[in-house]
Parts: C-alpha cells; sequence; structure tokens
C-alpha cells in the first residue's frame, strides 16, 4: 500500500515538471517563430538567420540559403488573412527563391515605405492623421523622412462643389492690370484653386509643417503602422504586425498582389503624392 502511495505521490510531483518544460518549450518555438522586428523579417525573407534566430553572414554556408529561404517565406504570412490565395502565394515564393534570379528585400533600397495612422488634437479636437515616410541617404548614414501625410480636413479644402462660375484669368486681365482679380479674391477665396496652373496639386505635407509650426497640431500616438513594398519585381506586398498568441505572429505579410513593374509607378505616386 505504502509503495502505491509513493507512486501516486512521485507521479504528481513529476507531471507538473513536464508539463512546465513542455509549456516552455512551446513558448521558445513561439519565441523563435515569431518575427519580432523589421529587420528581422528582411533578414528572414532573404535567408540571413537561421531557424534558431542566429544571424547569418556572407561567408556562413547557410546564408541566403534556397530552402531556408522557402522555408521561412511559408511562415512569413498572415495565415488567418484568407484574401491571398495559397496559389498565389507559392508563385511569390517560387518567384523570389528562382535558381540564377534570386529577389531579395534591401532595407536601405528605394521603393518602400512606412505608413502610420497616428492620433493628432487639431485645435483641442481629436483626429486621424495618416504620415508617409521613407528611407533615405543622409551623410554618414540613412534617416527615415516624412514625404506625404493625409488629413481629411484637407481634402475639405480642394476642390469642393460647386465650382465658381468663372473659373479662369481673362486672358487680356493684363491690360487692365489684372483689377478683375480683386472681384476673384472676393468673391471665390474658398474656391481659388480653381484659378491655379491646370497641374497644380495642393501640397498636404507643407499644409500639415505650417500648422505644426502654428500649434494647430498636438501630436498624440501612433495607432497603427504598416508598410508598402514594391521593391520586388512584378510584386507588391504589405507587412503589418499581429499581436498574438502562436508561431504565426509579430511581422507578417498581410497583402500580396501581382503588379507589373509598368503599373507601380502609378501607385507609387499615390503614397508619395508627385
Amino acid at each position: 500500500m505504502k509503495q502505491v502511495i509513493l507512486f501516486i505521490f512521485l507521479l504528481s510531483i513529476s507531471f507538473p515538471v513536464f508539463s512546465q518544460k513542455y509549456v516552455q518549450d512551446e513558448d521558445i518555438s513561439a519565441l523563435y517563430a515569431s518575427t519580432k522586428q523589421i529587420n528581422q523579417f528582411i533578414r528572414r525573407f532573404n535567408g540571413e538567420e537561421d531557424l534558431r534566430g542566429k544571424r547569418l553572414y556572407p561567408k556562413d554556408k547557410k546564408y541566403r540559403n534556397i530552402s531556408l529561404r522557402k522555408k521561412y517565406l511559408k511562415n512569413l504570412f498572415d495565415v488567418q488573412n484568407y484574401n491571398i490565395p495559397s496559389t498565389l502565394k507559392t508563385e511569390f515564393i517560387t518567384d523570389v527563391t528562382k535558381a540564377g534570379h534570386p529577389l531579395y528585400y534591401d532595407f536601405y533600397g528605394d521603393n518602400w515605405f512606412a505608413e502610420l495612422n497616428t492620433k493628432f488634437l487639431y485645435k483641442g479636437r481629436e483626429e486621424n492623421v495618416i504620415l508617409y515616410l521613407k528611407i533615405e541617404k543622409e551623410t554618414g548614414g540613412y534617416k527615415w523622412s516624412l514625404i506625404n501625410v493625409y488629413w481629411y480636413g484637407y481634402d475639405k479644402l480642394f476642390y469642393q462643389k460647386p465650382a465658381p462660375e468663372i473659373k479662369f484669368i481673362h486672358p487680356m486681365s493684363h491690360e487692365l492690370d489684372f483689377m478683375n482679380l480683386h472681384k476673384i479674391f472676393e468673391r471665390y477665396p474658398d474656391k481659388i484653386e480653381y484659378y491655379t496652373d491646370k497641374n497644380f496639386k495642393p501640397d498636404y505635407l507643407t499644409l500639415f509643417l505650417v500648422d505644426l509650426k502654428q500649434g494647430n497640431f498636438k501630436f498624440q500616438a501612433v495607432t497603427d503602422l504598416k508598410f508598402h513594398i514594391f521593391q520586388i519585381d512584378n510584386w507588391y506586398f504589405e507587412i503589418q504586425n499581429f499581436n498574438r498568441k502562436g508561431d504565426n505572429s509579430g511581422w507578417l505579410i498581410s497583402n500580396l498582389m501581382k503588379v507589373p513593374e509598368k503599373d507601380k509607378s502609378s501607385l507609387i505616386r499615390l503614397i508619395k503624392h508627385d
């Protein structure tokens, strides 16, 4: 009887130890699988890190190894996003790991952008503002630079209908010392953009900087962040951070599209507002 009691006692203390070890191993596995930083995402995308998270360098045999890249790339997608077909993922992975012409993500390269959803106080009222940034070279290194901003308040300032009845300055106005400008500025100050050059585009970033300088905008917080990547030939993808339990977490591909190179410039112009 004593032996049975002893066996039950040993079992009761050994099972939690085994269970705890199993949980720890599971946690370590999830820790290694989670892509915690953008730099780590890029290293895994390029095959510059092993499956235990160790950085690989050009002299390492596994550096940019095709098999390693394929393993990582399969796990760099948000598996909970069913809008990216598995066939599209497979085609993408095949393209970027093609023998003789592999494609890599260059942190210091062009054509990738950060999109920040932010909260500001505008004259005391909370507003959502979207900021766009890009990496550019600076003396001695690189930096993130603001390239564009979107706020619905600026949209409301320009080209709102109805347009004024007279939308041009008469070609003979110079003979009258542009006397007609008086009427235009008096009658249509809120629609003055209709009298600008036909290629005029309002520069929201300049307006935003002026508002900041005048104290109209007060920064509160970054509420969301994603990245737009156009670097891979004939492809576009987005990266977002997924803060959740399990292996499929951290920075992951949240959107993937085939985009011919000839069509990319128009998409990039939307971000840069060129």
